[in-house]
C-alpha cells in the first residue's frame, strides 16, 4: 500500500509537471508565430514594430512642413540680417518638431534612450556630422557647388579633405541633421515596401535596385530642390548639368551606404538596438559611405579633376 501510494503521488506530480508544459507550451508557440508573422506577413508600408511605426509616421508627418519653413526663411532674406545667432536660432526651431513631438507624446513606455526615435536621431547625427564636415569638401571640388556667407563667421570644416578655401557653416551640420531624417525615413519605407512586395520574391536584386534608386532620387532632388534663385549669390552649382548628372552620382555615395544600414534598426518585433550599436552602426556607414565617395571621384567621376 506505501509503494502504490508513492506511486501515485509521483503520478500526481508528473500529471502537474505535464499540465504546466501544456500551459507554457502554447504560450511560446504563440509568440513564435506571432514573430514569423511580423516578418513575413505580406506587404507592408510601416514597421511591424510599433515603437518605429509611430515614429516613421511622426518623421513622414513632418517631411512636408519643415521644406515650408526652410524656403520661407530663405526667401524673406532675414537669413542675410541676423548673423550666426538668428540663423542657428531659426534652424533649430525648423528642426525642433522632430524631437519635441516624439519626447512629448511617443506612447512608447521604455526610457527614451531605448526609443526608435532617439536612436535614429542619434544615428542621423552622426551621419549628418561626418557628412558636413568631410563630405561637404566633395561637394566643393567635384559638385562644384559654391557657398558665400560672408555674413557668418561661425564655421567648422576639415582641414586636410578636399582643395577648396570655401568653409561650412556651422548651421548646415543642423540643416543636415533634418533633411537626412526625412531622406531615410522615406527611403527606410520605401525600401520595406519593395522588399515585402511579392515581387521580391521572383526578383532578388530588387532589394538592391530599391536602394540605389532611393540613393539616386534623393541626391538629385536635393541638388535642385535646394538651388533657389532667392539665395543664389549665397548658394549656388558652377555647373548645373554637371552637378544633377556626375555630382549626383557622387552624392548617391552617401545615401547607398547608409540607407540599407540605417534600415535595420529595430525593423524585426523583440530585436532592439543599444544606444552603443547605434553609434557604432552608423560610424561604420560613415566610413563606407567615405571610402565608396572617394573611390568614385577617383575612378569614375574623373571630369572634374580637369
Amino acid at each position: 500500500m506505501a509503494v502504490r501510494r508513492r506511486s501515485g503521488k509521483s503520478a500526481s506530480a508528473t500529471d502537474k509537471g505535464r499540465n504546466v508544459e501544456t500551459k507554457t507550451k502554447p504560450a511560446s508557440t504563440v509568440i513564435d508565430k506571432k514573430s514569423r508573422s511580423d516578418k513575413n506577413g505580406g506587404w507592408r508600408m510601416f514597421s511591424s514594430n510599433p515603437d518605429k511605426r509611430w515614429a516613421e509616421k511622426v518623421f513622414l508627418f513632418y517631411s512636408p512642413v519643415w521644406p515650408l519653413l526652410f524656403g520661407g526663411w530663405c526667401l524673406s532674406g532675414w537669413y542675410l540680417k541676423v548673423g550666426d545667432v538668428g540663423n542657428m536660432l531659426v534652424t533649430c526651431l525648423i528642426a525642433t518638431p522632430n524631437v519635441l513631438i516624439p519626447l512629448l507624446f511617443c506612447p512608447t513606455k521604455a526610457p527614451v534612450v531605448e526609443t526608435y526615435w532617439f536612436k535614429f536621431g542619434v544615428w542621423i547625427g552622426i551621419f549628418a556630422f561626418v557628412a558636413s564636415y568631410f563630405f561637404t569638401d566633395y561637394f566643393f571640388d567635384v559638385l562644384g557647388m559654391i557657398y558665400n556667407f560672408p555674413h557668418l563667421e561661425w564655421n567648422l570644416s576639415s582641414v586636410l579633405v578636399g582643395t577648396s578655401s570655401q568653409v561650412v557653416p556651422l548651421m548646415m551640420y543642423v540643416h543636415a541633421w533634418y533633411f537626412f531624417i526625412t531622406y531615410h525615413t522615406c527611403s527606410v519605407i520605401f525600401m520595406r515596401c519593395i522588399r515585402t512586395s511579392i515581387l521580391s520574391k521572383y526578383v532578388p536584386l530588387l532589394s538592391v535596385i530599391s536602394v540605389v534608386l532611393a540613393a539616386w532620387v534623393f541626391s538629385v532632388g536635393e541638388i535642385y530642390g535646394t538651388t533657389l534663385e532667392a539665395i543664389r549669390e549665397q548658394f549656388h552649382y558652377v555647373d548645373m548639368e554637371w552637378a544633377l548628372s556626375h555630382g549626383a552620382l557622387a552624392y548617391a555615395c552617401y545615401f547607398i551606404s547608409s540607407f540599407p544600414m540605417v534600415y535595420n534598426m529595430d525593423e524585426e518585433i523583440g530585436v532592439k538596438w543599444t544606444l552603443t550599436k547605434t553609434i557604432e552602426n552608423a560610424l561604420a556607414a560613415s566610413m563606407i559611405a567615405f571610402t565608396l565617395l572617394d573611390l568614385v571621384c577617383q575612378f569614375v567621376i574623373t571630369g572634374w579633376q580637369k
